[in-house]
């Protein structure tokens, strides 16, 4: 009886085991040290108060990517046709997400407009921005990062305008520090000419 009953028990300390394990992974890719992320060079101050009439906000939409950018990693150029991804680099969400975020700030802080999102703004807004994040990685020959972003401004009552706006920075090495450091400084400097086109 008493075998019996620890013969039980091993089993259903086996099935619980088998259980942990498939939602669990033991060992694996070890992650990165760090991750890394975008921030505005000028920023809204803790308690800063911005209003408006939702007919007079601006929204500024999450843009489009290619597939290379699809990812949370950063692509490195290393070839004409080559795309490989760097090591140990990954960002904490998409480079497209990021990217918005930081327009969104920059242009609230550097135009004192009202942004919202298209939630916020119910299809109210007088202006939206929206456009294709085309490059947000390294060229691995060249050790150069270029943001390249198309930008669409439609504006009511006014004709629809699009413009490309373009950074690059050279880093010291292929690595996500230098890489991560050089596409903050590209993506503010992108962000903040399209904030001075905007108006």
């Amino acid at each position: 009886m008493m075998s019996k009953v620890r013969l039980l028990k091993a089993a259903g300390l086996l099935a619980a085991t088998a259980s942990l394990g498939a939602c669990v992974s033991f060992g694996g890719a070890e992650p990165p040290p760090s991750l890394l992320s975008i921030s505005p060079d000028q920023k809204l101050s803790a308690g800063a108060m911005q209003s408006g009439p939702q007919t007079g906000s601006l929204v500024v939409a999450l843009p489009a990517s290619p597939q290379k950018l699809n990812t949370i990693r950063v692509p490195v150029q290393t070839s004409g046709t080559g795309i490989a991804y760097l090591k140990d680099a990954v960002w904490v969400d998409k480079p497209a997400r990021l990217f918005q975020d930081l327009l969104s700030e920059t242009i609230a802080v550097k135009n004192g407009r009202l942004v919202l999102t298209a939630t916020q703004a119910g299809g109210k807004a007088q202006t939206y921005i929206t456009g294709e994040l085309i490059n947000f990685g390294l060229d691995g020959p060249s050790l150069t990062v270029t943001v390249t972003y198309d930008a669409v401004k439609m504006t009511k009552d006014q004709p629809v305008e699009r413009k490309r706006f373009e950074a690059s920075e050279t880093v010291s090495a292929a690595e996500p520090g230098p890489v991560g450091e050089g596409l903050n400084k590209a993506a503010n400097k992108v962000a903040a000419d399209v904030a001075t086109w905007v108006g």
